[in-house]
């Protein structure tokens, strides 16, 4: 928890913004597995922690526009639950602790809410259904309107304000940053083949339990490179794959680590995979280059898109025109994701909000394939904290659609991409402060050159 005065200060921050009305914040709830009382790690909302801190299941609370007031409402641990869970501060123990003075129960929340004109309510998109069965139990309405009903000026309110890192977030970033590269490195120290990916993925896991947080989003830890998402761990991996990890530490505070590495299960990549990961590689480090305030994102993301295609097209995977090829979406075969997202305490800042308004300032985003899977797609300025991840990646069942459909056949070169349909993917990830001059890669750094890499590998077999 951070001082009493942040939080103080963010609230105000944001009272400031609103004239009159009602501002409501919904926690989270304990969740169970499979049974009640077996529960899945407990999460606070992210939103919830940035303006109040506290991170305990079945809490609500309220800014008071007009009166002034804030509020946390929560009910104290009974007697049974003190026998399962040991002594606990009260409510009001923890509100102070966050400069919030007024508390009641959530007997009193329910009195409380119901004495304000249901119009004059500003709530948050919900994301699980809890709370919507909270805002039709509270508000009225019904589930399927809760999302449409949310409020767009606390959704822009909020994204505005949390979009800017503080000094004091920022140092919590580079801590998260910097065990999360700890974790990549020891998967690159660790992996040999014949082993599986549950084993790889659990040394990242436990570097992340040891510094006493936890992984800020299930680990991706695969020789499947090519699926972006790929959370399936059972292949024995073998001399010759490429081996790709995506795993992020998140600190006690809540805030999240978010790094890529990809690296050869042998100690060496082999010719062909140093040649596309020097294109990776290429696409990555020219659009750290580009970071600075003012500069848009999206323009970031096709200057990537350009280098890959151009990085391809020497290889002859790829033909025509590049500025063409990009305007038709031709890389997105290869490069069918985005560059990069924002970060904090979400590992997608803020993406329940929606990325229409975080991520693109209410502007509306493009319906092209690959080029709608950008999360951020505006003007950057400073204090934003980012990812950038680009990768190529060999999707079998996607060259098979666009070759069959004749997909941009002018400017790819299917018999030569075929060549390469067990390739896999490859991509390198790294997270950056926009600063008043330009940027600063946060964290410890990670090996990302072909020779750093290697010499992470080799370390792998002397152990």
């Amino acid at each position: 928890m951070f001082s009493k005065q942040t939080y103080i200060n963010r609230r105000n921050q944001l009272r400031s913004q609103f004239k009159t009305g009602v501002l409501l914040f919904i926690g989270n709830d304990e969740c169970g597995m499979n049974y009640e009382d077996n529960t899945y790690r407990f999460r606070q909302d992210s939103t919830f922690l940035y303006y109040f801190g506290i991170s305990k299941p079945g809490l609500y609370a309220i800014i008071d526009i007009e009166s002034g007031n804030d509020y946390i409402f929560g009910d104290d641990f009974t007697i049974d639950s003190i026998v399962w869970m040991g002594s606990q501060p009260t409510i009001q123990d923890m509100a102070s602790t966050v400069g919030v003075k007024n508390t009641g129960s959530i007997s009193q929340f329910s009195e409380r809410i119901n004495d304000y004109p249901k119009k004059k309510i500003n709530y948050l998109p919900p994301y699980r259904p809890e709370h919507q069965l909270k805002i039709l139990n509270f508000l009225g309405i019904n589930p399927a309107e809760a999302h449409a009903k949310a409020s767009i000026p606390l959704i822009t309110a909020v994204g505005e304000q949390r979009n800017i890192k503080s000094a004091e977030e920022i140092n919590e970033l580079d801590y998260a940053v910097t065990v999360t590269a700890e974790m990549h490195q020891a998967a690159m120290r660790f992996a040999q083949p014949g082993m599986n990916e549950a084993q790889i993925a659990a040394k990242v896991h436990e570097i992340a339990l040891a510094e006493g947080g936890d992984i800020s989003f299930p680990i991706i830890a695969t020789i499947n490179g090519q699926t972006l998402h790929n959370h399936y761990h059972g292949n024995v991996i073998q001399e010759g794959q490429l081996f790709l990890l995506d795993a992020g530490f998140e600190t006690l505070k809540g805030y999240a680590g978010d790094m890529s590495s990809t690296f050869p299960v042998g100690k060496t990549f082999t010719e062909k995979q140093k040649e596309i990961y020097r294109i990776t590689l290429a696409a990555h480090d020219g659009a750290i280059d580009m970071l600075k305030p003012g500069v848009h994102f999206r323009d970031v993301h096709l200057q990537v898109a350009k280098t890959i295609f151009n990085g391809l097209k020497s290889l002859g995977f790829t033909k025509g025109n590049t500025d063409d090829a990009v305007e038709n979406g031709a890389h997105a075969l290869f490069f069918p994701c985005g560059t990069g997202h924002l970060m904090g305490l979400d590992v997608h800042d803020m993406e329940n909000l929606g990325e229409q308004y975080i991520g693109y300032c209410g502007t509306p985003k493009s319906k092209q394939f690959g080029l709608k899977s950008l999360r951020l797609g505006r003007e950057l300025k400073e204090g934003f904290v980012l990812t950038i991840e680009p990768g190529i990646y060999f999707i079998p069942e996607l060259i098979d659609l666009w070759q069959h459909n004749g997909t941009n056949k002018d400017f790819i070169n299917f018999k030569k991409v075929n060549e390469y349909r067990n390739f896999g993917g490859i991509r390198n990830e790294e997270d950056i402060l926009i600063t008043d001059t330009g940027h600063r890669i946060l964290g410890k750094p990670l090996a990302k050159t072909i020779g750093d890499v290697e010499a992470e590998r080799v370390k792998a077999f002397q152990a």
